[in-house]
């Protein structure tokens, strides 16, 4: 069966990675793309490295042009997406790269976002321990999935499996994330001019203030018997000059009582039969380079007996596994096709 498919902010970077990984799979026709101010215009015009899809034009985003398709991404900014996905229940498969379907208390929607609070939709982040088990049970068959905040998942999948084995204590966690600035979007902005970043990096949303905090809380504590209050979270992204990347940099104290061997054992049960989310061997860490372009997180964990804390250092590509490949790999789960259709563990060197 093949699946008729819309994606709308087809112009920006996390509708353009999207598009890119759709364009590569067997079970999918593009068939509709849509924008804003950029509609009318050829799609390659704002995507020139998708050249499978140069005769796509960019069309109005509204409900009725959205409508009528198997899937409907939407890759929106945050806040937006729910005027349209209350009018597209007719369409079997909605997928929201935005946060508008992401949190489950009101209460830190309003905190962090404000504006019209929207029902929780199915996370998706498949490898995400949850209720003893992993998140992909809940994806298959779902309707309607939120992908997750590149940033949050990337911590999420860092400290799960040391929350859910009771090894770290979630009541102080440390994270400090090098993060590229295709995360932020492609609308212009002077912070992210070229002459603003290279040769610096630049520290934002400091003191707890970023959007991410609660996803991030909601996700530890779907993973363990710890409410979301009682998770602390000290989290600090830093742009840096690299187009695409997150490098997290997460540490928490070791639970009393915890080996070191109880340790590692949690991340390996964890991940040791994943595709997408792999656990380096002991003394190794990753870089950004080496997950440019693919699906996958690649993971190092540290004991540090001397400061009492565990240290795991996480990098993923923020547009694939951050954003538009955790979207597909849900889409895949959501319709019973194999899980890693159209997605990649290799990387794009040097």
């Amino acid at each position: 069966m093949t699946y008729s498919v819309a994606v709308s902010g087809a112009s920006g970077y996390a509708g353009g990675e999207i598009l890119r990984l759709l364009a590569a799979h067997p079970d999918i026709e593009i068939r509709t793309v849509t924008a804003h101010s950029n509609a009318g215009q050829p799609l390659v015009q704002h995507q020139p490295h998708l050249r499978s899809l140069a005769h796509l034009t960019l069309q109005d985003t509204t409900p009725e042009i959205l409508a009528g398709h198997d899937i409907v991404f939407l890759a929106l900014p945050h806040g937006q997406s729910g005027q349209y996905t209350d009018a597209l229940g007719e369409v079997p498969l909605v997928i929201d790269a935005g946060a508008d379907h992401r949190l489950t208390s009101q209460d830190a929607w309003d905190a962090f976002y404000g504006g019209a609070f929207h029902d929780p939709w199915t996370y998706g982040v498949p490898e995400l321990l949850v209720d003893g088990g992993k998140q992909r049970d809940n994806l298959r068959g779902a309707t309607r999935i939120a992908a997750p905040g590149c940033n949050a998942s990337t911590v999420s999948l860092s400290l799960a499996p040391g929350v859910a084995a009771g090894v770290i204590a979630p009541s102080d966690i440390v994270t400090v994330l090098a993060v590229g600035p295709s995360g932020a979007g492609k609308s212009l902005k002077t912070h992210l001019l070229g002459s603003e970043l290279l040769g610096t990096a630049n520290p934002y949303a400091v003191g707890g203030t970023h959007r991410h905090i609660p996803e991030i809380r909601q996700a530890l504590a779907a993973a363990s018997d710890v409410e979301p209050a009682d998770i602390r979270i000290s989290f600090t992204p830093v742009i840096v000059p690299m187009s695409r990347g997150i490098l997290a940099t997460s540490t928490a104290p070791i639970a009393d009582g915890a080996t070191d061997a109880q340790i590692r054992d949690a991340w390996e049960s964890a991940y040791g039969d994943e595709t997408f989310v792999q656990l380096l061997p002991e003394g190794q860490f990753p870089r950004t380079a080496d997950v440019l372009g693919a699906n996958t997180a690649l993971m190092g964990i540290a004991i540090d007996r001397a400061a009492n804390r565990v240290t795991v250092v996480t990098a993923v590509d923020n547009l694939v596994k951050g954003t538009a490949g955790a979207a597909v790999q849900s889409m895949n789960l959501a319709l019973g096709l194999p899980e890693d259709r159209a997605l990649t563990v290799n990387g794009v060197a040097p």
